[in-house]
C-alpha cells in the first residue's frame, strides 16, 4: 500500500515537472497569432499590440497571420484545424466564437469542441453610426426616416452572425424597422461603404468609427452599452434613447487549437492577462475605446456559453436565418 501511494504520489511530480519544463521550453520558434480580419480592422490592431508585447517576453517572434474572410470563420477555421503544438493561436471577435455555430449550416469547425480558451482580451461597446448626408442626429429620427423608407435603407457588417450584424437585428426589431443587411469583409470596408453613400448606416466599434465621425464625415448616434462610455461620455446609449436594457458589446479573446498542452495554455494565458493589466496597454487599449481585460481560461469558457445562450435567444426573436 506505502509502495503504490509513494508511486503515485512520484509519478503525479513526474507529470507535473514535465508539464512545467514543457511550458518553459516552448516556444522555440515563432508563433503564429492568427487574426481573422483583414488588417487595419480592430482586431488587427488589438492582435497587434498583443503580439509586439509577447515578443520579448516569450523570446520568439509573435508574428500576426491575417486570414480573413466569411466573417471571421475562414481564420477561425484554419486555428481549428491546426497542429495542436503551441505554435498557432487565434484572436478573434466574438463573431466566429459564438454566434457562428447558430448561424452557419455548414461550418468547418465547432469552436466548443475545436478550440481552447486562453484568455479574454478586450470588450467595447458598439456605435450606431450613419451617413450624414441621411440628415438624422438622433436615434428617434432614424428610426423614423428608416420607417418613412421601409427596405430602401440598408446597413453593413462584417458577416451574417458578428456583432454588428447581431447589433444591428436586435435593433430592428426592438424598432420595428425593415433595412437590408450587406456584409463585407471588415469594418473597414463598412466604414468606407457608409463613406461612398453605398450603405447608410452601421453598428461597429468605436475604434473603427469616430475618427470619421470627429471629421464630420460620419453620425454617431448612440453607444450599445447599458451606461454611457468613459472614452465617449458625449454619446448617449441607446437605453437613454427608448430602448430599455439594449445591450450588445464586443469582445475580443485569444484562444488555441483544442488539445494544445495544457502548460502552454496556461503559460501563454498568464504571461497575456499581465501584458494586458500592464498601465501601457490599458492605456492604449483605451486609446482604441476598448477597456482591458484579462482572464483565466476558465471565464472565457463561461463567457462564450452564456453569450452563445444570449444571442440564441436574439436570432429566435429577430428571425435571423441560417445560411
Amino acid at each position: 500500500m506505502q509502495r503504490r501511494h509513494f508511486l503515485q504520489a512520484a509519478a503525479a511530480a513526474t507529470a507535473g515537472f514535465g508539464g512545467a519544463a514543457q511550458a518553459q521550453a516552448w516556444p522555440a520558434r515563432p508563433v503564429k497569432l492568427v487574426v481573422p480580419f483583414p488588417a487595419g480592422s480592430s482586431p488587427d490592431i488589438m492582435g497587434r499590440l498583443l503580439a509586439d508585447r509577447l515578443t520579448p517576453v516569450l523570446g520568439q517572434p509573435v508574428v500576426v497571420d491575417n486570414r480573413s474572410g466569411a466573417g471571421g470563420n475562414l481564420g477561425a477555421g484554419v486555428v481549428s484545424n491546426a497542429a495542436p503544438d503551441g505554435y498557432t493561436f487565434l484572436f478573434s471577435t466574438q463573431g466566429p466564437l459564438v454566434t457562428a455555430p447558430l448561424l452557419v449550416k455548414r461550418l468547418s469547425y465547432d469552436p466548443v469542441k475545436d478550440l481552447a480558451p486562453v484568455t479574454l482580451a478586450a470588450t467595447s461597446p458598439n456605435v450606431l453610426v450613419v451617413d450624414p448626408r441621411l440628415g438624422v442626429n438622433t436615434v428617434a429620427e432614424f428610426v423614423q426616416l428608416v420607417k418613412s423608407k421601409k427596405g430602401e435603407l440598408n446597413y453593413g457588417s462584417i458577416g451574417n452572425g458578428s456583432a454588428a450584424h447581431l447589433a444591428m437585428e436586435l435593433f430592428k426589431a426592438r424598432a420595428g424597422l425593415d433595412m437590408v443587411h450587406v456584409p463585407y469583409q471588415g469594418l473597414p470596408q463598412v466604414v468606407n461603404a457608409i463613406l461612398a453613400g453605398q450603405i447608410h448606416a452601421g453598428f461597429m466599434v468605436p475604434g473603427a468609427a469616430i475618427g470619421q465621425v470627429r471629421a464630420g464625415k460620419l453620425k454617431a448616434l448612440g453607444v450599445t452599452t447599458l451606461n454611457r462610455v468613459a472614452s465617449l461620455p458625449e454619446l448617449p446609449t441607446l437605453v437613454e434613447q427608448g430602448y430599455p436594457g439594449f445591450e450588445a458589446i464586443a469582445w475580443q479573446a485569444v484562444l488555441a487549437p483544442a488539445r494544445t498542452p495544457q502548460p502552454v495554455i496556461d503559460r501563454l494565458s498568464s504571461e497575456l492577462v499581465r501584458i494586458i493589466k500592464s498601465d501601457d496597454v490599458r492605456t492604449t487599449m483605451l486609446g482604441q475605446y476598448f477597456t482591458a481585460v484579462g482572464t483565466a481560461p476558465a471565464a472565457l469558457t463561461s463567457l462564450m456559453k452564456s453569450e452563445r445562450e444570449q444571442w440564441a435567444r436574439v436570432i429566435k426573436a429577430a428571425g435571423v436565418l441560417p445560411e
